[in-house]
């Protein structure tokens, strides 16, 4: 099929890239020129483990290819995939105005049938508004389609090319009929395509992101309480995850949840909830409870040097939200720097991906180490924000020698008690037993 992707973001970038891997001659279009550019030039604007090896096959057999210019994008394109961003508005309700925005320039360029896809997180009722916005501005048929994305950061490829499930919201047929066959080849194996209306589909993708999110909150709170009671959530979390109407996904507790999806989602559905006069006290606690987490670190660092951090020195590991990805929005390292700098903390951080954009965003408010153990020169304590696998199994002997102080506060509980006990180290995790 011939597909024009509008956006390259995370969402647009993967799709029109696994899109073309499997044959189809996709278009992807952005505005921004110089980004397009370096498209164009082979150059990946995000990193998102085996995109690059798509990206560039794809280019160079002439079935990837961009553009800013949406006329000639979407010309022959049977399907037009918008992966634009829904960021929150002033009230937290998602800001529709680039979705509402392409649909008018692409309803007065038009000139046959089209499949509009909404591939964009959108409120409930966002395809019947830009069914609308294409029916005040054209007499051409087409037909909106619901297309919520489920893909991870850092897994992004592998979701797309092995879904889970792929989720259709139309009452069309002839859209059914062109998603299905557009779909087919991912889901070989046998997972399912769901068919069902528009509204449906825009309210699972908010549902699945809400309720995951839930899921971890919850287990932060257990983790908050195990540390009251005195009970070890590693054994809390297998003792529930070993229940298979619980499962053992989403229960890590950590420093809360962050990244480009979970905060606005179910910050958009609450808000959905209460445009309709709907009291949705779930989602008001998740949001509340998440918030304190992700400086639970600073607490547990207040009450150990006892109010004082003017002048000391943190070594910060993480940046991004999550491991195996650079995006930083919304991740709980950038709220502790916040936090440590107010106090008069000087902070040096390290990520194997994240630095760049950390660099965008805080300048030289903060320091950046070339490596994790560079990032610990003279530090009074060491910090984990993100679990990147680097950080799993470091030099311990090479980490005292260049600590200042035998310290660490992780925020992912990524060392055994027992080993921090043996090494004599001072250990502040989540939900377990301090060790000292």
């Amino acid at each position: 099929m011939k597909i024009a992707v509008i956006g390259t973001g995370y969402v647009g970038l993967v799709t029109g890239t696994c899109l073309a891997e499997t044959g189809n001659n996709v278009t992807c279009v952005d505005i921004i020129e110089e980004k397009v550019n370096k498209m164009k030039a082979g150059q990946l604007p995000i990193y998102e483990p085996g995109l690059d090896v798509l990206f560039h096959r794809n280019i160079a057999q002439n079935r990837l290819s961009f553009t800013t210019n949406l006329a000639d994008a979407i010309k022959d394109a049977e399907i037009i995939f918008m992966a634009l961003p829904t960021p929150p508005g002033g009230d937290g309700a998602a800001d529709l105005s680039y979705i509402l925005g392409a649909a008018k320039d692409i309803s007065k360029l038009i000139t046959d049938y089209k499949v509009i896809v909404n591939k964009s997180t959108v409120p409930v009722g966002t395809a019947d508004k830009v069914a609308a916005v294409f029916a005040e501005n054209t007499n051409v048929e087409v037909d909106v389609v619901s297309n919520p994305e489920f893909l991870r950061e850092g897994v992004a490829v592998d979701d797309f090319m092995k879904p889970d499930r792929v989720v259709i919201g139309t009452r069309s047929e002839r859209a059914r009929k062109l998603m299905g066959e557009l779909y087919a080849p991912y889901v070989r194996q046998g997972n399912p395509i769901y068919y069902m209306d528009e509204r449906s589909s825009e309210l699972t993708k908010y549902a699945a992101n809400s309720f995951l999110a839930t899921k971890i909150t919850f287990m932060n709170e257990i983790a908050n309480l195990c540390e009251i009671v005195g009970a070890d959530v590693d054994a809390v979390r297998k003792g529930i995850g070993s229940d298979d109407r619980i499962g053992k996904r989403f229960l890590f507790p950590g420093i809360g949840y962050g990244g480009s999806c979970f905060p606005k989602d179910v910050q958009a559905l609450e808000k959905a909830a209460v445009e309709h006069s709907y009291d949705f006290k779930i989602l008001k606690a998740v949001m509340d409870v998440n918030e304190k987490q992700k400086t639970i670190l600073f607490d547990k660092l207040q009450a150990y040097y006892k109010g004082d951090l003017k002048g000391k020195k943190f070594a910060l590991w993480g940046l991004a939200f999550k491991p195996e990805t650079d995006d930083i929005r919304e991740a709980p390292a950038l709220y502790i720097i916040n936090e440590l700098l107010n106090a008069g903390a000087e902070v040096v951080a390290f990520d194997p991906e994240a630095m760049g954009n950390v660099k965008a965003l805080l300048g030289d408010k903060i320091r950046y180490a070339s490596t994790q153990y560079e990032a610990l020169e003279a530090a009074d304590a060491l910090l984990i924000a993100t679990e990147w696998s680097v950080f799993r199994n470091p030099d311990f002997e090479k980490m005292e020698s260049i600590l200042k102080n035998k310290v660490i506060f992780d925020g992912r509980n990524l060392f055994d008690l027992q080993k921090m006990i043996d090494l004599g180290y001072y250990y502040n995790s989540i939900g377990r037993k301090i060790i000292s």
